[in-house]
């Protein structure tokens, strides 16, 4: 079974992005684009204190009239994060990512953000499995 630790070994980029509560929401996009990812964490001091997302940007940023320049991030972040920990397996994470319709997983161990991971790491993760099961039964099939 694999788990949320295995997802974050494998993953090109183990960086975790995140912005203080302060930031204005224009450079915390600056950060999305410059590092071609879809959401940050946000941190005070090393306690996670929300997520803030493109879609969050959308609904709350732009169509209620808020300006990216004067907006600090805790205005339109998303205060409730759901979290998994590194020993969570890909099934509880894409139950968790569907029934709470998000796309990112914060991950975090003693109350430290360690990594966050996406919706498309999951599917990729399972997708990798499932390859490594055909290939296992392919063995199997032509072995007998």
């Amino acid at each position: 079974m694999i788990t949320v630790k295995k997802i974050l070994e494998d993953k090109a980029i183990s960086e975790v992005w995140s912005v203080p509560p302060t930031t204005s929401v224009i450079d915390t996009l600056h950060l999305l684009s410059e590092k071609n990812i879809g959401a940050v964490v946000v941190l005070d001091g090393e306690k996670l204190v929300g997520i803030f997302s493109e879609r969050d940007y959308a609904r709350k940023g732009i169509i209620q009239g808020r300006k990216a320049k004067s907006t600090p991030i805790s205005e339109v972040m998303t205060p409730k994060v759901f979290t998994v920990d590194p020993d969570t397996t890909i099934q509880e994470c894409m139950g968790m990512l569907g029934q709470k319709r998000i796309r990112h997983l914060p991950v975090l161990e003693k109350d430290r953000v360690v990594g966050v991971i996406s919706i498309g790491d999951v599917v990729k993760s399972i997708m990798s499995e499932q390859k490594q099961h055909i290939q296992f039964l392919e063995q199997y099939i032509t072995q007998s």
